[in-house]
């Protein structure tokens, strides 16, 4: 007998964190869609709000907070209101959290130190709150969302953008081990170059760069927000309730594509 509600997340509550735009706004559009309601975090509330404006015409409950996901102070509270709001967390997705480009000779430790709490330590706090609840339901997914930098170096001055996100990755894999047995489901989705407005600036101001992007991606085009959108339904039902410890490549086929590799060119 095939099951015909894989994907179906009536009942169950979601937290995603930069719901404000790009793939925290996509993921949260996904996951209303397929009947989850959710909280919204986000540093811009009112952007937020608007996305909880979406999920509320589709019939669905959202509550946008404003909350800075790499400070535990701000955190915590925002739990408080999820217990308030929801009495529940079905499934957790860290979206947000800024990188911070520099060259490993010059870069100063403090910005090493802020990349670390934006992608990092906010985002265990995330997890272990997140987990805690989880733990006492016996049931939940989390999903952080990583980069190929979390397993492949980059260059182009990303070393403490690198180094968080490979403890993204080790952070996703310890947790998955640690509380698997207890219903809790871990797994990170490591992106290559999805567009949003800071890549699309950076790209303004440096010629050549999309090219270079676009060299290592057999697919042929950048990712888009919508990207995200079946995997986050994948990873927060129960369609994938054996799939934990997961480092998801989410890239167009880039990190298959060998570096001195050379993709096909449409004529």
């Amino acid at each position: 007998m095939i099951p015909t509600n894989l994907f179906d997340l009536s009942g169950k509550v979601a937290l995603v964190s930069g719901a404000a735009q790009g793939m925290g706004r996509a993921m949260s559009l996904a996951l209303a869609q397929h009947g989850a309601d959710l909280l919204l975090a986000d540093l811009n509330e009112e952007a937020a709000a608007k996305t909880a404006a979406e999920i509320k015409a589709l019939g669905r409950r959202a509550v946008a907070v404003r909350c800075n996901v790499s400070d535990p102070a701000e955190i915590r509270p925002m739990f408080a209101t999820l217990d308030k709001e929801f009495g529940r967390v079905d499934f957790l997705a860290n979206v947000a959290g800024e990188g911070i480009l520099g060259k490993p000779e010059d870069i100063s430790l403090e910005d090493v130190e802020a990349c670390w709490r934006n992608l990092v330590f906010g985002r265990f706090c995330m997890c272990q709150e997140a987990g805690r609840r989880m733990l006492k339901q016996g049931s939940g997914s989390i999903v952080n969302i990583g980069s190929l930098a979390s397993i492949t170096a980059l260059g182009r001055s990303h070393i403490a953008y690198s180094m968080a996100m490979g403890a993204v990755a080790q952070m996703t894999r310890e947790l998955s081990t640690e509380w698997a047995v207890h219903g809790v489901r871990v797994n990170a989705i490591l992106c290559a170059q999805v567009t949003n407005p800071s890549l699309e600036k950076r790209m303004a101001v440096e010629p050549g760069l999309k090219d270079q992007f676009l060299s290592g991606i057999p697919r042929g085009r950048m990712g888009k927000p919508e990207d995200i959108q079946g995997l986050a339904v994948f990873l927060a039902s129960d369609s994938s309730t054996w799939v934990t410890g997961a480092l998801i490549p989410m890239d167009g086929g880039n990190l298959a594509m060998n570096a001195g590799g050379t993709r096909r060119y449409l004529s």
